[in-house]
């Protein structure tokens, strides 16, 4: 055995190669960790050596990679996941998925600047960017944190939630699974909307990657409540009250108190956020 990747004794046949966990991770693009939930989940089932150790042959490696593509591409849900990956295998054409109510924020964005008058390089030095980074944003709806939206949206007196699509449609009963999602400009940082329309309330369920990040701290109107349903997440407030939230802990504090957050878990998280009103 050499490296994460093991070899079948010799036969008249070539055998196939079998991976470690470490290295079908690394060909996915996510964590080692990660690959164990979604075994606890059902989405992949690796072989066990006799020692115990998960062991992974070609088919869990493209399966991985699908899980990753759905999950990252489509911002689905484990159950969609699911469920796409028993229709490619029944040959079936993929269930057709709710698609983000805005995909182009950088176009609505840009719309807003041109009708306040302004340049590139004006709003970029009232929120601290540099115009060429408001320019890709503008042109790609990417490049910018979760912090650097809220600005941008308080500069034009709006929302994250507005610029996200959160108004279109008026669902009061949303499904498992059936959740749109905001676009992803933020990369590790899936929002998916748990109550559509003219609500009082901004009702979300948060998927962050491992690693993910606010990428600085924030502050707007209202009061809100998170509560975490898998993972870990560090939340401070105001730069000097640190908490560590894991599953099943909550928090609720003013919006106005400046906050960042942090996936601290090495895995997802996974956590329901509502903030009143809809200032988020």
């Amino acid at each position: 055995m050499t490296g994460d990747r093991e070899t079948m004794p010799e036969t008249n046949e070539a055998a196939p190669a079998v991976f470690k966990i470490a290295e079908v991770a690394r060909l996915a693009g996510v964590s080692a960790s990660t690959l164990r939930l979604w075994e606890s989940q059902g989405l992949i089932v690796p072989e066990r050596a006799p020692s115990g150790h998960r062991r992974y042959r070609d088919a869990e490696v493209r399966r991985a990679k699908r899980i990753s593509w759905y999950r990252t591409e489509r911002g689905l849900n484990p159950a969609a996941i699911r469920a796409a990956l028993q229709a490619e295998a029944a040959g079936e054409d993929t269930p057709p998925q709710r698609q983000p109510a805005v995909t182009e924020i950088g176009r609505k964005l840009r719309a807003l600047r041109r009708a306040s008058g302004q340049t590139l390089e004006q709003v970029a030095e009232a929120v601290g960017l540099t115009p060429s980074v408001l320019s890709t944003l503008e042109r790609t709806s990417q490049g910018v944190g979760f912090r650097m939206l809220h600005e941008l949206a308080r500069h034009y007196g709006t929302t994250v939630s507005k610029l996200s699509g959160d108004a279109v449609g008026d669902r009061s009963l949303v499904r498992s699974g059936e959740w749109q999602s905001w676009p992803q400009t933020t990369p590790g940082v899936t929002v998916q909307i748990l109550a559509e329309g003219d609500c009082s309330m901004d009702c979300h369920r948060f998927v962050l990657a491992p690693g993910a990040s606010s990428d600085g701290a924030y502050s707007h109107d209202g009061e809100e409540f998170l509560h975490v349903l898998s993972g870990g997440i560090e939340i401070m407030l105001e730069g000097e009250e640190f908490h560590v939230l894991g599953p099943g802990d909550s928090l609720y504090f003013s919006s106005r108190r400046p906050h960042a957050w942090l996936n601290s878990h090495d895995g997802e998280t996974v956590l329901i956020w509502i903030n009143t009103p809809r200032s988020f």
